[in-house]
């Protein structure tokens, strides 16, 4: 078996919600100004007990019920983020613990900005072929409302915090997966001393637009599909004008793109598991679809993947 198909997914948002009016009240901006740039009307900031490992827990609380698998059962858990509450131990060992998984299995955090829920996919699918785990557990989770300065109205207007969940198995089904980097490190950042997210906005805006056409394009091809035969396209949730720009490029209708960037903002590692998870809840995808989910992100990542949920 080559291949991973999802099986269940679920999803976490704090309780409190942060519009554009309430971002305009503390920087120079307006509720206009940011949905006519980017689509976004509002996000998710935690507050009280809500952190970034109780965000993780219970989306992946929930993606187990969802699966209804025995628990023992999962061989690999990956938490994808570049903002957990610990530097260490990491966010995938503690949630191990608090839902009592098996004691005989991986458990790690990865990194790779707002293109980790695709770069987990390709990472837990190798590790449980490695190790012939039958289920793997994977889980985007950001709190960058911790990573904002306030002041800088480029940034912090445009970040929210959230968790989705993936339960996954080896399976025979058709999986295609298309990885890059191009390493860089000015481009987005979150660096001492300030510990701040630092954003080229304008360089973020064209990397995209002239990198993720040609990353879909490569996927279907090795997929041996055409656009046509995508059911759904899960894109990451950086910005609607984004999402736009790719759809026409690739000749595909709006409606085939899963898009919640009203709701949530940018969630970085969270955010394409934060959109499968709710299209996949409403009935949009349903088994057997076949779902294109494409993210890029700092460090120059991308990636691509063409699976049969």
């Amino acid at each position: 078996m080559t291949g991973i198909r999802i099986i269940a997914t679920g999803a976490q948002a704090p309780k409190k919600i942060v519009t554009n009016n309430d971002l305009a009240k503390i920087v120079d901006t307006s509720d206009e100004w940011i949905s006519q740039r980017t689509g976004m009307s509002e996000r998710h900031h935690v507050e009280g007990d809500e952190n970034h490992t109780w965000l993780a827990e219970m989306a992946a609380k929930q993606a187990i019920e969802r699966a209804g698998i025995p628990k023992e059962k999962i061989g690999v858990v990956l938490v994808c983020t570049v903002s957990a509450d610990y530097f260490s131990p990491s966010c995938a060992c503690i949630i191990q613990g608090r839902l009592g998984l098996s004691n005989d299995i991986i458990a790690m955090d990865i990194g790779a900005g707002c293109s980790g829920f695709i770069f987990g996919l390709e990472t837990i699918r190798a590790l449980m072929m490695a190790r012939n785990a039958q289920y793997g557990l994977i889980v985007g989770a950001e709190v960058l409302s911790k990573k904002m300065d306030m002041t800088d109205r480029g940034t912090c207007v445009l970040f929210g915090d959230g968790a989705a969940a993936a339960v996954v198995e080896l399976a025979d089904n058709s999986y295609t997966s298309v990885i890059g980097v191009s390493g860089d490190e000015e481009m987005i950042n979150i660096k001492s001393p300030d510990g701040f997210i630092h954003m080229d906005g304008q360089g973020t805006y064209k990397f995209a637009v002239a990198t993720v056409p040609k990353v879909i394009e490569q996927v279907v091809e090795k997929a041996g599909l055409t656009y046509d035969e995508i059911d759904h396209f899960v894109l990451h949730q950086a910005n609607l004008r984004i999402i736009e720009s790719i759809a026409k490029k690739v000749k595909q209708p709006m409606d085939k793109f899963v898009v919640n960037i009203e709701k949530y903002g940018n969630t970085s590692a969270a955010s394409v598991g934060l959109a499968l998870d709710e299209a996949i809840a409403d009935g949009r995808i349903r088994k057997y679809d076949k779902v294109l989910m494409c993210a890029f992100g700092a460090g120059k990542t991308w990636g691509a993947v063409v699976m049969e949920i």
